[in-house]
Formats: C-alpha cells, sequence, structure tokens
C-alpha cells in the first residue's frame, strides 16, 4: 500500500479534510495525513481528496494516484453533485452541479478549466444550461465552460469587472428568478456583487457569505477574508435570513452541511445576528475557523 503525504505546496484551503476527515487533519497551518487507508472505502475517499485538491498536494511516495478511483462527478444526493478538480484560479473553491426536473443542469462556480472535465460532467449529468458565478473571486473559468456549453454565464453588476463578458447580469439587490426553482439572492458583503443561489427550498450555494465549520459546528461568516464590507454582509444576511429556506448549504470555501430546514433558519437568523457585532479587520487566512 502506497504511503500517502501532503506536499508543502498545500495552501490550507480545507478541501481534502472535508472529504476525508478521518485520514487528513490540520498541523501547523496546513494539511497532514493523519494515517494510510485502511480499507477500499478509505482509499476511495482519500482518492477524492486527491482529484479536489487544487494544488495536487496529496501524493503517494511512489506512482501514481489511480485514475480510475477519480469519483468526479460526485453525488451529493439526488439532485446535486460535486464537481472536484478544484482551480488553483479560485483559490481551491468548490463547485456544483444542480440537476433541474427538465433533465438539464445548472453549474455553479468552476472546477479547473479541462475540455476533457467538461465532457465528463456533461456525460454524467446532462446538458449545462447555466453557469452560476457566486462572485470575482470563481470567475476565472466561467466563459470557457459556459462557451463549451452553449450556457448563460450569470454574474452580479457589482462584480461585472471580473466577467464583463457575462450573458446575463444580476442588478440591484432584490431576488431575481433565473430558471424554475432557482432564484439569485444579492449578498454584498464578502465581494461587493457576491451572490448566493437558492434552488427548490433545498439548496443554498453561497459561495463565500457564509459556510458550515467544523469548528463551532455551526453556519459561519469568514470575517478574516472578507475583502469589501463586513457591514454589507451583516445588512445582507438581516434582508435576506428570513427569505431563505434550505436544507443544504453548500459553499465555496468551507465545509457542506444538511439539516432541516427549520434548523438552518434559526442557525441563519443567529448568524446575522453574530455578525452585526463584528467590525472591520485585516484580512488574515490563517484566522479562518474551518
Amino acid at each position: 500500500m502506497a504511503d500517502w503525504y501532503v506536499d508543502d505546496r498545500c495552501t490550507n484551503c480545507d478541501v481534502a479534510r472535508q472529504l476525508a476527515p478521518e485520514l487528513i487533519g490540520e498541523e501547523g497551518g496546513k494539511s497532514r495525513i493523519l494515517r494510510q487507508p485502511s480499507d477500499e472505502a478509505e482509499t476511495r475517499r482519500l482518492h477524492a481528496a486527491v482529484f479536489a485538491c487544487h494544488t495536487r498536494s496529496i501524493r503517494p511516495a511512489s506512482g501514481q494516484p489511480d485514475p480510475a478511483l477519480d469519483p468526479f462527478p460526485m453525488a451529493l444526493d439526488d439532485g446535486v453533485l460535486v464537481c472536484g478538480h478544484n482551480s488553483q484560479h479560485t483559490a481551491g473553491a468548490n463547485s456544483y452541479l444542480l440537476r433541474r426536473p427538465s433533465g438539464t443542469v445548472m453549474m455553479i462556480d468552476t472546477p479547473r478549466w479541462s475540455p476533457g472535465l467538461a465532457e465528463r460532467y456533461v456525460a454524467a449529468t446532462g446538458p449545462v444550461t447555466d453557469v452560476l458565478l457566486t462572485h470575482r473571486d470563481h470567475a476565472a473559468h466561467g466563459r470557457r465552460y459556459a462557451d463549451h456549453f452553449g450556457a448563460r454565464l450569470w454574474i452580479h453588476e457589482g462584480d461585472l469587472d471580473a466577467a464583463p463578458d457575462a450573458d446575463q447580469v444580476i442588478r440591484g439587490l432584490d431576488p431575481v428568478e433565473i430558471g424554475e426553482g432557482v432564484t439569485a439572492h444579492p449578498l454584498p458583503g464578502h465581494t461587493r456583487g457576491s451572490v448566493l443561489y437558492l434552488a427548490d427550498d433545498q439548496y443554498c450555494f453561497s459561495g463565500d457569505s457564509f459556510y458550515w465549520s467544523r469548528t463551532t459546528d455551526d453556519l459561519e461568516v469568514a470575517e478574516s477574508v472578507t475583502w469589501y464590507s463586513i457591514e454589507e454582509l451583516a445588512a445582507s444576511l438581516a434582508r435576506t435570513a428570513g427569505q431563505l429556506r434550505f436544507e443544504w448549504v453548500l459553499p465555496g470555501h468551507g465545509d457542506r452541511q444538511r439539516r432541516d430546514v427549520g434548523e438552518m433558519s434559526r442557525r441563519l437568523h443567529a448568524l446575522a445576528g453574530r455578525t452585526a457585532l463584528l467590525r472591520p479587520r485585516p484580512i488574515d487566512f490563517t484566522a479562518l475557523r474551518w
């Protein structure tokens, strides 16, 4: 069995630990292998981390990861798949595929660009009609994926300079229905043009506006990497918390979690209250509570 390790390119993005938490932990601001996989199931979970890692930092001491064990796109449930193959150009953000009743799919944010990956996603899920960008930090590959799919590219006007050739521009602060069962909610704060996408009163694609923290076992905002305004983020959460009903929180950075709608609503209202007490602080990646 290969001796796996994490090389020094790791940026502590947390993605690998989300996928194989029993095998990969955090030490000194980096991921490290806690122990080697002991069976086939653990080997598969480790490979999911391998093929999601944006720096390809999880490696066997000899040989190569087994491409046959690349699980992506990987289903979370019947409605959403994780793309994997995270990109260095989006700081290693997670991206997702949202199935629609028509048999089509929406992509939320993007994995690393590859024509082969694009074809793989279509083969697994069906035609992609829309590429939804949550904010500027995740815009790097949006146009290439949209053009490959023949899909519409969406972004908010506040971050339009990151995707000036977007096909659809979300404007203002009011929710916008962008497809059957799918609504864009402008949520300025992390960036001026941050948006979350709500689907079917079940899935909340929150971008970098909030995420699930394993450290606190709760919804959290990334206050130490809020580029635009923590006060604006607090106002956004206060404005929208009562409008959002979802079971899954599916962020770009930070962990995913599923809870019942009522519990998520209570936690989101509490998060809005906590965020209102925060004040601006210097950017500090090391302060994130994964």
